[in-house]
């Protein structure tokens, strides 16, 4: 993967739903890349997550991409590993 910038402004955009739901996840803008990956990764749920897309200077990156930037060594924010064993398991049962 090229150069990314993790402190670089971001948009996440969750995935769309069928119903709507109360407490739905919507659009967030963050000051920083790395805080929207961790938002993404760690608190949105599953089923938001997945056809979720994050915007980051005009580039876009799908929940698969979130999921490596987050898992890149270059993340420059500590991780909950319970986070991500906990958001593997819900995407693969949502699968």
């Amino acid at each position: 993967m090229a150069f990314f910038d993790y402190g670089a402004a971001a948009e996440l955009f969750p995935g769309r739903h069928k119903t709507r739901m109360t407490g739905a996840v919507t659009y967030k803008r963050f000051a920083a890349a790395a805080e929207a990956i961790r938002y993404a990764v760690e608190e949105i749920p599953a089923n938001s997550f997945q056809g979720a897309f994050l915007e980051v200077n005009e580039e876009r990156f799908d929940s698969n991409e979130i999921r490596r930037l987050y898992e890149s060594v270059e993340y420059p924010l500590p991780r909950q590993p319970a986070a991500i064993r906990d958001r593997l398991l819900s995407v693969r049962r949502a699968s």
